[in-house]
């Protein structure tokens, strides 16, 4: 069944992202006014996989949530840039290894009942390093982390990002691995 937008009204907008108020219908003739957050660029994201099946990940910690967590790499697609070329910058930037060719792996809407925000999600089998992060305020330690241990990670609850844990689960789920 489709809600039903009878309108909208701004109430912040920045270069990041607008909080908007919908004034939306349901199926039944409910209505009411719903906060929706739209980030103004999309996000690319990197599952880095080498050849001894181990997965790049950063550690790293959030502000919002006030948590600690393995991530993979990620961030906003700049103006002018793809997805594919926002996704090698960034895993670059973050962690100082050049990612293998980029196969999609989904477009997703992480949280699609009240955000707005596309996440792009490679996978790149192998990874080239070349030289520590330049982006040093992103992650307390780089490491290739074993395929095998990422399962144990998810329910110790030290990889709780949504894109990462997509990407991971992608991963871990195909049944032809490499």
């Amino acid at each position: 069944m489709e809600w039903l937008v009878h309108g909208r009204r701004s109430i912040y907008e920045s270069s990041w992202l607008s909080l908007d108020m919908v004034d939306v219908e349901l199926p039944d003739g409910r209505r009411f006014e719903q906060h929706v957050v739209r980030m103004a660029r999309p996000v690319a994201a990197v599952v880095a996989v080498d050849e001894h099946d181990r997965v790049l990940l950063m550690w790293r910690h959030r502000h919002v949530t006030d948590t600690w967590g393995w991530e993979i790499p990620a961030g906003r697609v700049e103006e002018g840039e793809s997805p594919v070329e926002a996704a090698i910058r960034e895993t670059e930037e973050e962690t100082g290894w050049r990612p293998g060719e980029l196969r999609p792996i989904v477009v997703s809407q992480p949280s699609s009942g009240s955000v707005d925000s596309r996440h792009h999600l490679y996978r790149a089998d192998g990874a080239e390093h070349i030289g520590p992060p330049t982006d040093i305020t992103e992650a307390e330690k780089i490491e290739w982390i074993p395929l095998g241990q990422v399962r144990s990670l998810i329910e110790e609850g030290k990889i709780v990002n949504g894109a990462t844990l997509i990407g991971l689960l992608h991963v871990l789920s195909d049944p032809k691995r490499r």
